[in-house]
């Protein structure tokens, strides 16, 4: 059997939306397709912090993560790059303005930094853990080093505000999410780190910020429940990722050879 390389995304990929935990037959088969000598890693836009939290219970040691700016090889983070920080400054900058709350990730945990309540009056609080430190003496200008920027701004004021495009951002609510958009270029630099033909790797993902990783270099699958932009650039669409997805494409192309119903 040829090895492949997987990169798999978390969020209604791997996991089931309802309980936000990882569908058995997936976890299964990430193991499955390790015990048939396939490289096996996460791909997401998680922080690190976060991705590891996800990835130790379930034994899983290779990580694309923080939007393809973080690379974990066997458990051992070989880097982890901030934002550019000149842009940040002025993103920063652009957003105080205008008068718009930010608060800003300094460090891979769940702690932001912020100068004033304006994001939580704007914006409210976010709907992940997040430890909120409030540092009146705050300057952008003094930070070497910063991993996500969140600015409270609601949908209709985006056309007001031309410079929210300077850096790739996702909306989530009532802010944008600036962080890398990256995952291809992490797994380029993943796959030239391990030596591994960039035609040998498969990825899977359901929503938008799987469409960068999905190159026609590769082959690109998208789960049943995932979005129709990223079906109709996929090289195969499974089922949902509730109705065992993972599992049913990997059988599909001979990457596994038990049969998980009947073992």
């Amino acid at each position: 059997m040829k090895k492949k390389y997987f990169f798999f995304d978390i969020d209604a990929t791997l996991t089931d939306d309802a309980t936000h935990k990882i569908i058995p037959s997936a976890e299964w088969t990430l193991h499955e397709l390790e015990r048939n000598g396939h490289f096996v890693s996460i791909a997401t836009g998680r922080a690190h912090y976060k991705t590891v939290a996800f990835t130790d219970p379930i034994g899983i040691r290779n990580l694309v993560c923080c939007g393809g700016a973080c690379l974990v090889k066997d458990g051992v983070t070989l880097e982890n790059v901030p934002l550019p920080i000149e842009t940040a400054r002025a993103l920063v900058h652009h957003a105080e303005e205008a008068g718009l709350g930010y608060v800003l990730m300094l460090d891979d945990s769940d702690k932001v930094f912020m100068k004033d309540f304006r994001f939580l009056e704007q914006a409210g609080r976010r709907t992940e853990l997040t430890t909120y430190i409030l540092d009146p003496d705050l300057n952008v200008d003094q930070i070497d080093a910063i991993y996500k920027i969140y600015i409270a701004m609601g949908r209709e004021e985006e056309p007001n505000y031309p410079w929210v495009s300077m850096h790739g951002h996702l909306r989530m609510g009532n802010y944008l999410n600036y962080q890398y958009d990256a995952k291809k270029d992490g797994i380029l630099r993943m796959m030239e780190l391990i030596g591994g033909p960039v035609e040998d790797v498969v990825v899977f993902g359901d929503a938008v910020n799987d469409l960068v990783m999905f190159d026609k270099r590769w082959t690109s699958i998208a789960m049943g429940n995932g979005m129709e932009e990223l079906k109709q650039k996929a090289d195969y669409v499974t089922c949902d990722n509730t109705d065992d997805g993972i599992l049913r494409a990997c059988q599909h192309f001979g990457w596994i050879d038990r049969d998980y119903y009947h073992l």
